[in-house]
């Protein structure tokens, strides 16, 4: 999800994953299987397993995920110091904004 392998490089096979890690060849191929499910990796019979062009809206949803679980972490911290909503909607929109507070 970070980008960091391209679409479409190949993948090692699931032995040789499972003897460089040192676990089961079940193990791995269980692994690469969700993997495919979820549409991280193509499977190519005859000649293996590649890494699959990112699904935007999947990017989406794991970066809207991770911004959810930050801004539960303030809201927990806003409301242990008592301040208003309103104070936490004018921050939210100097930060959004890039303005110094």
């Amino acid at each position: 999800m970070s980008g960091s392998l391209p679409a479409g490089e190949a993948l090692p096979s699931m032995r040789l994953l499972a003897k460089e890690l040192r676990i089961s060849v079940i193990t791995t191929k269980r692994a690469y299987e969700e993997l495919e499910r979820d549409g991280f990796l193509e499977n190519v019979p005859g000649k293996g397993c590649f890494v699959a062009a990112q699904n935007r809206e999947l990017v989406r949803e794991a970066q809207l995920r991770k911004v959810e679980e930050k801004l539960v972490q303030a809201v927990e911290e806003a409301r242990k110091g008592a301040f208003p909503l309103e104070d936490l909607h004018e921050m939210l929109d100097v930060l959004y904004r890039g303005e110094d507070l």
